[in-house]
Parts: structure tokens; C-alpha cells; sequence
């Protein structure tokens, strides 16, 4: 199995699992967020190790294991990316595996298990063509970023609230929106996967500021990225640098 379809098959597996506890109505509220992280996130660790078991690992949920930073290939997992919407019972909620090969992200998938679907690198298709009106831009539905918010105002975007980083990265490779942007503070675990899920579909995928996401990093923390259809990557690259420019 190659790196793309073994990322498909983990993410649809971890996802099933966090189903199935969520159908057993043992655990509810915030502690069915913290059982699924644990339950997910063993999940992948173990069939990691099974199936690629000289890469490295780095997972939101794992000690951190200074061993990746040697390593060319490591893989970067989010087990349950969107825990409150995951413990609200939506559906905007995720489970991110992803290889980045040399830092760039090289295999990847997102799983969407309350929608029933599985997005991934492998056999990539072109994203839909565009739409008339303004673009829609997606943003956090509890504690959008003012940043983002203020692109979207500089661009004339309409604001769609939505949950976790996943899902909002692959709205946009499904047509529901055309620009997700984030300034808020993540980490290499929220975008690795969608990143190379949506670069693989011909999407833009970059940091605000332009430059290449880069992973494998001694410190995980990348607090911005931006998803978008790549006719609207210059726009909104400027609207960032405008704003900058005047301190906003």
C-alpha cells in the first residue's frame, strides 16, 4: 500500500472508531472529546509502527520524540482535529494523517466521518470551477481570527462560520467555499494533512505571508495558513500585506 492509500486507510479506520464511541453513548460532553483523542490517536500510533516502522511520528496527542527531527519521512497525525464539534455531535469535525517527506507535506488525507467521506492525495482531481458572487471564506465558527476577518472584509468575502481546520480546508476542495485563511495560532498537526490533501488537488497552500508550509520542525507551533482556489491566492496575499502594512 503507498503512502497516500495507507494515510486514507488509517484516517477512515481512526474515524470509524471515534463513530462507534460516539453511537455507544457511554460518554458524553467534554469527556467524549478527551476519550476519542485517546482512542484515535492509539489507533494510529500502533498501525503506524505496524506499517512504516522506520519513519518518524509526531501526533497532537503524543510525547514528544526528539527522534523525528533526524528522520527525512515523518508522519503527522491530528487523531480528533475539532474535539468540540466532535463532543457537540456536528459533523465539522476531522481526523488528519499525513507524510512530509524533507519537511513538505508528500502524502496525505482527511478524514470527514460525520459526512461519510475520506479526502486524500491519492488520484487527485481538479478542484470545481468557479462561482459567481463574492468569494466565501471560511473562519472559525467560535473565535474567528481578526486577522481573517479582516481580509475577508478587505476582499469582500462572505464569512462561513465551520469547525475544525480539516473541515474547513477541504469545504473549499469541495466547492462549499473558496479561501480558508487562519492567523490564530495552530500547529503542524492542523495542516499538515489538509495541506497536502489540497495541494495534491491543485488548490494554494502556503503560510499568509506567501512562503512554503514546511513541517518537521523542533518547535510544531505554525500559528497561520492559507487554503484557497489559486485564483484568489494573489488577492488574498495582498489583502495580508495591506493590512500589515497600515498595523492593522
Amino acid at each position: 500500500m503507498d503512502d497516500a492509500a495507507l494515510a486514507a486507510h488509517l484516517a477512515a479506520t481512526a474515524g470509524r472508531l471515534l463513530l462507534a464511541l460516539q453511537d455507544d453513548g457511554l460518554i458524553a460532553d467534554k469527556a467524549l472529546g478527551a476519550a476519542g483523542d485517546a482512542v484515535a490517536h492509539e489507533y494510529l500510533v500502533r498501525a503506524l509502527a505496524a506499517q512504516r516502522p522506520d519513519d518518524g511520528l509526531l501526533s497532537e496527542e503524543g510525547a514528544e520524540d526528539p527522534a523525528r527531527l533526524g528522520k527525512s519521512r515523518v508522519w503527522i497525525v491530528d487523531p480528533l482535529d475539532g474535539t468540540r464539534e466532535y463532543s457537540e455531535r456536528r459533523t465539522d469535525w476531522a481526523v488528519h494523517v499525513a507524510l512530509c517527506v524533507d519537511g513538505a507535506p508528500a502524502a496525505g488525507a482527511v478524514a470527514l466521518p460525520g459526512l461519510g467521506l475520506t479526502l486524500s492525495s491519492h488520484a487527485p482531481t481538479a478542484p470545481p470551477p468557479p462561482r459567481n458572487g463574492p468569494p466565501r471564506m471560511l473562519v472559525s465558527r467560535t473565535r474567528p481570527a481578526p486577522q481573517a476577518v479582516q481580509v475577508a472584509e478587505a476582499l469582500g468575502a462572505e464569512l462561513v462560520p465551520m469547525g475544525s481546520a480539516g473541515a474547513k480546508a477541504m469545504a473549499v476542495l469541495r466547492g462549499e467555499a473558496d479561501i480558508y485563511l487562519h492567523a490564530g495560532g495552530q500547529y503542524e498537526w492542523d495542516s499538515c494533512a489538509p495541506a497536502a490533501v489540497a495541494r495534491a488537488h491543485g488548490l494554494h497552500v502556503s503560510r499568509i505571508d506567501g512562503s512554503p508550509c514546511l513541517y518537521n520542525n523542533p518547535d510544531p507551533y505554525m500559528p497561520d495558513l492559507l487554503v484557497c482556489r489559486p485564483e484568489l491566492a494573489g488577492p488574498a496575499l495582498d489583502a495580508v500585506r495591506r493590512l500589515e502594512a497600515v498595523g492593522a
